[in-house]
């Protein structure tokens, strides 16, 4: 098959001064993020740098464009998307700092809500003309020269970069736990991946997992299931739990009779189905076929294994500001990973990575492999003092970017970006972002309290159409809020 110079002419500018062919797997919040900031650079404008997302789905927005869940225990929904879910963050500190959510949008908007902000993103940075839909990476091969991308359609085209920002979202993590297998042939067990409402599935439900889905989740089958039982080994603290809600830690074992075991030896009996809120694999297989990828667990460290780059599932390693690839067969500036990163706010840190992209870009020199080595090195010792000592655990941790951790990196992917000169101010991480980040859980119940009673509309009237700063304040009231109704409920 010929392979193409360049993607088709209706969704680049002129060729001719073209220096860099840029391709984006992805059109979801990261893949938008890339795209918007690309374009601003005057490397685009100048004609020198061309770039291209495709988007295997019809529209822009990722895991946020919903998708019905399709009957096959083979093939996950494109989305895992439930109906009644919303964000976990307040939208000013989800959102791109370069473009807020319209006044009056409630302070944890609707999973709908979010996927229409980032179709406003999108028209109003012009992004629609560099995205090619319903169009999939099928493989992506580094060619010593390029990298040589094959498409859906069958066609193929050369690029000198590849922004990889298709979302871990998609491929459920089943895990290892004796019975399960058995439950899921049975039709007993299934993911969280297929879950859109609270159906009857039985009078006694389990639902493993702690994270926000894994809550949802289980609040919701307490509508229509006699009990459900919550297995997690952390649970968040709250005094509203419904009287048909069972708390229990991990789970170790499912057997065929119906009875499950947790990990303090207490068991539960008669579970007529399990739902799995387990999380979602790493997954690339446009990289695989061609070997780019190890999918394994990289050995412990140092020293680093030369020319390997390893998918554990949980993380991708070596890379250099968790984005460049340290180890793999091509230069290490010429494929990204963008958007890996969890327990942080995405939006506007996949924004910072974005302008740190373009200056690795248009000046590979920046990447110090020797540096970089040395700061990978320093987050693994950090691990290990921390009790992270095996290498499943220190991938399980690699990625989880708590508390300050997240705003140092947001900070720094902005410094690292001011080298190339471009003259534009770096974007710090503000005070109020940090302060009102760690009040999120708080936030969000006194929210759902204030949406309950009707006030939040009041709240909401003309909020936002001054600025940020309409914002900030709103959430400081709503912390107040949320501070003064803990004070009354511990009085009752």
């Amino acid at each position: 098959m010929e392979i193409l110079s360049s993607v088709p002419l209706d969704f680049l500018r002129d060729n001719s001064q073209c220096q860099k062919r840029i391709c984006i797997i992805g059109a979801g919040a990261g893949g938008l993020a890339a795209l918007k900031v690309i374009s601003e650079s005057a490397y685009f404008k100048s004609g020198k740098w061309s770039v291209i997302a495709y988007e295997t789905r019809e529209k822009v927005g990722g895991v946020w464009l919903p998708s019905p869940p399709v009957v096959d225990e083979y093939n996950a929904p494109v989305t895992p998307l439930y109906d009644s879910l919303t964000t976990n963050l307040p939208h000013p500190i989800m959102a791109y700092t370069s473009y807020s959510f319209p006044p009056e949008t409630p302070l944890f908007p609707s999973a709908h809500v979010v996927q229409t902000y980032l179709e406003l993103y999108t028209a109003y940075f012009n992004l629609t003309s560099l995205v090619k839909f319903n169009t999939t990476v099928l493989d992506a091969r580094w060619d010593s020269t390029q990298w040589i991308v094959t498409l859906s359609d069958g066609a193929q085209f050369a690029y000198d970069h590849l922004i990889v920002a298709n979302g871990h979202y998609h491929l459920p993590r089943i895990p290892e736990v004796p019975g399960l297998a058995d439950w899921m042939k049975r039709g007993r067990a299934s993911h969280s991946a297929w879950y859109r409402k609270p159906d009857f599935l039985g009078e006694k439900i389990l639902v493993v997992g702690g994270g926000s889905s894994g809550q949802d989740i289980a609040a919701e089958m307490c509508t229509v299931s006699s009990v459900v039982i919550h297995a997690a080994t952390v649970h968040s603290a709250t005094k509203n739990d419904p009287g048909n809600f069972i708390r229990r830690g991990r789970l170790i074992e499912l057997k065929a009779n119906g009875q499950v075991i947790f990990d303090d030896g207490t068991t539960e009996d008669s579970i007529d189905h399990c739902i799995l809120a387990t999380g979602f694999l790493m997954h690339f297989p446009f990289l695989e076929r061609a070997s780019m990828i190890n999918n394994n667990i990289p050995p412990d460290f140092p020293p680093l294994v030369p020319g390997k780059l390893f998918n554990s599932t949980y993380h991708v390693f070596p890379l250099a500001k968790q984005l460049f690839p340290l180890q793999s067969q091509c230069p290490i500036s010429s494929i990204v990973f963008m958007g890996l990163l969890i327990r942080v706010a995405p939006f506007p840190l996949m924004e910072a990575q974005a302008h740190a992209i373009v200056r690795a870009f248009s000046d590979p020199s920046s990447l110090d492999p020797i540096a970089e080595t040395v700061d990978i090195i320093t987050h693994a010792d950090k691990l290990k003092r921390a009790g992270v000592s095996t290498p499943l655990d220190i991938a399980k941790a690699w990625l989880r970017y708590d508390r300050e951790d997240q705003w140092n990196y947001r900070d720094a992917m902005y410094q690292f970006a001011q080298g190339m000169g471009s003259g534009t101010p770096p974007i710090k991480v503000t005070e109020w972002e940090k302060e009102l980040y760690d009040l999120k859980v708080e936030l969000r119940s006194a929210w759902e309290d204030l949406e309950k009673s009707g006030d939040s509309v009041e709240w909401l009237r003309d909020v936002g159409k001054n600025g940020v700063q309409d914002w900030v304040e709103l959430m400081y009231r709503v912390a107040d809020y949320a501070r003064t109704r803990k004070n009354s409920l511990g009085r009752l």
